[in-house]
């Protein structure tokens, strides 16, 4: 029993590793498609609205998409489990310093990737679903307009300041999450533990400054002191 037990977790966090590096490979294409948005507003509608037909129109990018869909939904339910079994398991020490050796966004991965579950519900509907079935206005080129969407989602200070924020969940998430995935796969050697940890900070640091950067830049520069 315990040993199916200790299989069936080994392999969720193996399955919730490798979701999560694919994750993380999706990061930097996204992030790298939407710093079009810092350009000059009239070349950003166009490359960004070039970007986003592509994404839509290949087929190929078409799979892919699937695929992300798939290590999402993956990732977040084994996530819930693995929590879960391990509260239903836990065995409480007299005395326990874990909270010594650990930072305290390892502790509370639960709570980060409860609040970038809602924010990737409200993403999604924002700009995903509009994108996808919503009435959304042509460019000049004849693509659809999501730069017009975008612009208008980052119109409100309020959305802007969550957009921002979830993005710092998502920087504590992968502080820990890159680490833990690579550690969990076997591939964490102590000959170049310090490598993997120094680039899992640089990825983090980057990915998270790179995307809240973005409805900040649009805001001020549409809307705010900028304009």
């Amino acid at each position: 029993m315990k040993l199916t037990f200790l299989k069936s977790t080994l392999s969720r966090k193996n399955l919730m590793a490798l979701t999560g590096l694919f994750l993380c490979f999706f990061l930097v294409i996204h992030l790298l498609g939407n710093l079009q948005l810092l350009l000059p507003a009239d070349r950003a509608a166009e490359r960004f609205n070039h970007y986003s037909d592509l994404l839509s129109g290949n087929i190929f990018i078409k799979m892919i998409s699937y695929v992300l869909y798939l290590s999402l939904i993956a990732h977040a339910v084994d996530a819930l489990i693995i929590t879960v079994r391990n509260k239903q398991t836990a065995t409480k020490y007299a005395y326990d310093n874990r909270k010594q050796a650990s930072k305290w966004y390892s502790r509370n991965m639960g709570i980060l990737g409860t609040i970038l579950l809602i924010f990737l519900v409200i993403h999604f509907k924002d700009f995903w679903y509009v994108y996808k079935f919503g009435t959304v206005p042509f460019d000049r080129n004849g693509n659809k307009d999501l730069y017009v969407v975008v612009v208008h989602a980052f119109k409100s200070w309020w959305y802007v300041l969550l957009y921002v924020l979830s993005m710092f969940a998502l920087g504590f998430h992968l502080l820990h999450g890159f680490k833990s995935a690579v550690r969990t796969l076997g591939l964490y050697h102590p000959g170049y533990a310090a490598l993997v940890q120094t680039f899992g900070t640089v990825y983090s640091y980057a990915i998270t400054i790179g995307f809240a950067v973005i409805p900040v830049y649009v805001h001020l520069t549409q809307f705010g002191l900028w304009n």
